[in-house]
């Protein structure tokens, strides 16, 4: 059989039945993919993908199966196609494929003398039926194969009329070159063959002008001059110089000669830091064996190519053929450069006669690789739009080493070429400090406060940071403190860190990289502007752009990551440097309105407040908390029981402070109020003080803007429980007397019970006993007579507890106790059971029962250590070595409050660490060791004074004093017991009396 494909495809039928069409578009493409693998396996899904799409449609294989039959019917042998494990394979006997026939004969004709050569390449040219092969079959996926044998053709008619001057057949070929160089105009090779055509057969002026419309072709179409070798032909027949066959480039391929480029760029002065990504590229120089690729992935103004430049000239003596340079324009003011155009001025750097190279970017690159083989040359490929811009430019060569700089990862040049990738992040503190001072030299040294509130606010960027060193030399007045005080408003800070030019902008820069993005995922990155957080996850980024699916949103954090817009600083959690985010917060008020603003941050207020209740209630079920009015958002992360909604608000409680912040301050209705109510009691319970009074504060002040009284209450009685966990009693008694009232007023028995409750403990500690001991029970009544949520009832019965005991009730304590256990451990609340054990531990330590004390104490650490609360459980060991020291057992003792100050200072509890440091100085006093005392009590006193916690202060005061007393120094222990008495008797707390007996005593 025959088959065809050099034109339209056709095939002869069985027999010698003359050659036809092939019936059918599907036949037609299934035989020109297998023509174009002849005799080799083309897998199913390659077939498949190439005729129907890459969509998974049902019948899919089916339907191939059908297509395949179809085919072997009209075959010769049916056996031809067959099917193996690898795919179905063509057979092609050899001069069957009039592709396989053509590129035979070229073969042939290479070392062929000239008048062999025009008989053989005319040959093989005669069997082409048009110009374009597989002509009538389109198909994308043979897009590669009619490109390579397209320009097959042409390099044979170059080829051919080479040969016809060397057999000096001028004339004719004038003719036929002609023709060709109309339908070819950029072919500088058949434009120079044509000029010594006409040249030789006497036609000077022809020639000249053959070559000037030549010129004005490739000047007009890709803005370059023609290469050397036909600005030499025009030379030549300017001067009337006689053109040999050696002058036309006729030998075939020229050897380039030992052109050696030098290209680099020069480095950049004051290059400082990167030593770890300096010490990767020497390793990878140093491998070997295969063709090494590196590539630097970055932001805008990262450094990527300070970087690749500094290393190229640190190394270029290791690469004796040269250094090539190219700036692809990825991300800049201009176009991207093509690969067609890099490869043509690659190689004539390298010496290449202009005549022999190829018009097609794949004969180029192929050229390219070709010449560069046998070289030990860099390649340093800069400022990559993608990994297809770079492709053509690689080497393929073990002797070479290609550098690659984009803001894009080129995860596609590792996967597929195993380019070594080398993440290039923001420069690190020490790094950013070394380059100002670089800079600016003495004045960094002279305010160095001001140089490191620099470095914060060019977010450790190596190009921000070099223009806001030139704002200060270029402004002989301007000052470091100067500069970092304009810096600080962020609708200025990309203004200034602008030098005047594009190259020399930070906020240019971001837009190079910005105007590449699709119009979804520029909206994404623009709304990352409006998140008051620092980092965020896919969730919350899908309800502040309204994607309920989270699949665009997904989409869309892919490829800023890619293009280096957005870090994702752990898996799933993702962030803009400061910069960038206020290009962001810039680009979101020129381009969305005000509606659309509004509208994305009351999406993203409603997702978190959802998700944060949600959370709440599964910490705390019971606890008396409104739901949240809002509106469908998108499904919350999977927050499968009490680990995981205690992770999620530990992760995102900065995101939700800000994000209530950010509703007051955009007047959003409500949502203030109900960030304060839903996170009240976490909060409180992992003791997060500072964030709960400034979340309730400001929830305070939008209740009392938009005269909500109910409201107005709530956010008292929070406020009210911070600042009692502060231990600032009186704020906290005005703040909660306020927030009962109002309850009272507004007739709402459930709050002003939950307020009664927190003000009895707090007016406790007042030593305002009786009036305490009465809110507590009132707010347990208003519990009991509502008959809802008994669990609400555990707090107030275990703080009546824990009062009564402090007033010597034990008998009433016990009870109050016992009831505050039973309901904690009735309704699953692990905090409320750990601190009922432990205030029942106290009591039976305190009335010698010290076998239950103990009991009680162990059961509580376990219980704190099984739900995860590692405050309560620092807490919980604190009983447990205060009954350990009941016991006589200091050594045990000494242990569990270790543990316990060790859960305190990791999660920086000052309150839970100054009452461990006093407790376990005691423990040291008991062991022998007054110097460990002493140190632990100064240490409490210092953190006890600077919170103002006034109990703690009394207590280490006390513990000062017995030490001095016991190292036989009554007179430094004196000040410390009279500090001792005051503080305990503004508490009204029993331990007043020990202090004035050690002082009359």
């Amino acid at each position: 059989m025959q088959f065809m494909v050099l034109g339209p495809l056709r095939m002869t039928g069985r027999g010698d039945a003359a050659a036809g069409e092939v019936p059918g578009a599907l036949r037609r493409g299934l035989l020109s993919l297998l023509l174009a693998r002849a005799d080799e396996p083309v897998p199913a899904e390659v077939l498949l993908d190439a005729l129907w799409g890459e969509r998974p449609e049902p019948g899919r294989i089916r339907r191939l199966q059908l297509q395949v039959h179809r085919l072997r019917q009209l075959l010769d042998a049916p056996e031809r196609l067959e099917f193996g494990a690898s795919g179905y394979r063509l057979r092609v006997r050899p001069g069957e494929l009039d592709a396989g026939r053509f590129g035979a004969l070229l073969t042939e004709a290479g070392p062929a003398g000239p008048a062999r050569r025009v008989e053989l390449i005319r040959e093989a040219l005669a069997l082409w039926q048009g110009e374009t092969p597989y002509a009538g079959v389109e198909l994308p996926a043979l897009a590669g194969e009619v490109q390579r044998l397209g320009d097959r053709r042409l390099l044979a008619l170059e080829e051919l009329y080479e040969a016809e001057l060397r057999c000096g057949h001028e004339a004719r070929a004038a003719g036929e070159l002609a023709r060709l160089t109309e339908r070819h105009p950029l072919r500088e090779r058949l434009q120079a063959l044509l000029v010594t055509a006409l040249y030789r057969s006497g036609r000077q002026a022809d020639a000249l002008a053959a070559y000037r419309r030549a010129r004005r072709e490739v000047v007009t179409e890709l803005g370059l001059e023609p290469g050397p070798e036909l600005r030499a032909l025009e030379q030549a027949i300017l001067a009337g110089e006689p053109l040999e066959p050696d002058r036309t480039g006729m030998g075939g391929r020229s050897d380039p000669g030992p052109v050696v480029p030098r290209q680099l760029p020069h480095p950049v002065p004051g290059f400082t830091g990167r030593d770890a990504e300096l010490a990767l590229l020497d390793r990878l120089t140093a491998e070997g064996g295969t063709a090494v690729i590196s590539a630097v992935a970055g932001t805008a103004g990262v450094g990527k190519t300070a970087l690749a430049v500094q290393w190229a000239h640190r190394v270029r003596d290791r690469f004796p053929d040269g250094q090539l340079y190219v700036d692809l324009r990825g991300f800049g003011p201009g176009r991207p450069a093509e690969p067609a155009d890099v490869l043509a001025a690659f190689l004539r750097a390298l010496g290449a006669d202009a005549t022999v190279v190829p018009r097609d970017t794949v004969e180029r690159a192929a050229l390219f690789r070709s010449l560069v083989a046998r070289r030990r040359l860099l390649v340093v490929l800069d400022n990559a739009r993608s990994a297809e811009q770079v492709r053509p430019l690689l080497t393929g060569s073990p002797s070479c080493f290609v550098l690659v700089t984009s803001r894009n990862t080129l995860a596609g040049l590792a996967a597929r070429e195993g380019a070594h990738r080398i993440d290039l992040d923001r420069m690190t503190d020490d790094e950013a400090h070394r380059l100002l001072v670089s800079l600016l030299g003495e004045r960094c040294s002279a305010d160095p406060g001001a140089t490191a509130r620099l470095v914060e606010r060019c977010a450790r960027l190596p190009l921000a940071l070099r223009i806001a060193a030139e704002r200060i030399r270029e402004t002989p007045h301007r000052t470091l403190r100067g500069l970092v005080l304009e810096l600080t408003d962020e609708r200025d800070r990309l203004d200034l860190l602008d030098a005047g030019d594009p190259h020399a902008s930070v906020r240019a820069a971001f837009f190079a990289s910005y105007r590449n993005l699709e119009p979804d995922t520029a909206r994404l990155f623009r709304l990352l502007g409006l998140h008051p957080g620092q980092d965020t996850d896919e969730y919350a980024l899908a309800a502040l752009a309204g994607d309920p699916g989270r699949r665009a949103t997904r989409r869309g954090l892919d490829r800023l990551v890619r293009a280096s817009l957005v870090d994702e600083v752990t898996a799933g959690r993702y962030r803009l440097h400061d910069l960038l985010r206020s290009y962001a917060a810039e680009l979101t008020a020129a381009a969305d309105t005000g509606a659309e603003r509004t509208a994305a941050l009351s999406r993203l207020c409603d997702y978190y407040l959802r998700t944060a209740a949600l959370a709440a209630d599964i910490l705390a079920p019971h606890e008396l908390r409104p739901a949240p009015a809002v509106r469908k958002v998108p499904e919350p992360p999977p927050l499968a029981g009490y680990h995981a909604a205690l992770a999620w608000l530990d992760t995102e409680r900065a995101n939700l402070i800000r994000t209530a912040t950010a509703a007051a301050d955009h007047k959003l209705p409500g949502r203030t109020g109900d960030f304060s109510t839903a996170l009240l009691w976490y909060l409180d319970l992992g003791l997060h003080l500072d964030e709960a009074r400034e979340l309730h504060t400001r929830a305070l002040e939008a209740a009392r803007e938009h005269g909500d009284l109910a409201a107005e209450g709530s956010a008292l009685r929070a406020l009210g429980l911070a600042d009692f966990r502060l231990d600032r009693l009186q704020d906290a008694a005005r703040s909660l007397e306020q927030a009962l009232d109002l309850h009272t007023q507004a007739g709402d028995p459930l709050l002003e019970a939950a307020s009664a409750g927190v003000l009895g403990v707090v007016l406790g500690l007042l030593g305002r006993s009786g009036e305490a001991v009465r809110q507590l029970r009132r707010s347990a009544e208003l519990y009991r007579g509502l008959g809802v949520r008994r669990a609400l009832l555990q707090r107030p019965m275990l703080n009546l507890g824990l009062l009564l005991r402090r007033l010597g009730r034990t008998a009433e304590a016990e009870r109050a106790l016992r009831e505050a256990l039973d309901i904690a451990v009735e309704c699953r609340q692990p905090p409320g059971q750990v601190l009922s054990l432990c205030g029942l531990a106290t009591l039976y330590r305190d009335t010698g029962r010290h076998d239950e004390a103990l009991d009680h104490a162990e059961r509580a650490v376990a219980t704190a250590r099984t739900g995860g609360l590692p405050f309560v459980e620092g807490f919980a060991l604190t009983r447990l070595g205060a009954v350990h020291r009941g016991l006589g057992d200091h050594d045990s003792a000494r242990r569990r409050y270790c543990e316990a100050l060790a859960i305190a200072r990791a999660g920086f509890n000052a309150r839970l660490e100054m009452s461990v440091l006093n407790d376990l100085a005691a423990t040291h006093v008991a062991l022998g060791g007054a110097a460990d005392a002493l140190r632990c009590h100064t240490e409490a006193l210092a953190i006890a004074v600077d919170r103002g916690t006034a109990y703690e202060q009394a207590r280490a005061h006390a513990g000062l004093g017995r030490c001095h007393d016991a190292l036989g120094e009554p007179a430094r222990a004196v000040p410390h017991w009279q500090e001792a008495l005051t503080l305990f008797r503004g508490l009204k707390a029993p331990e007043a009396k020990e202090a004035e007996r050690r002082l009359t005593g």
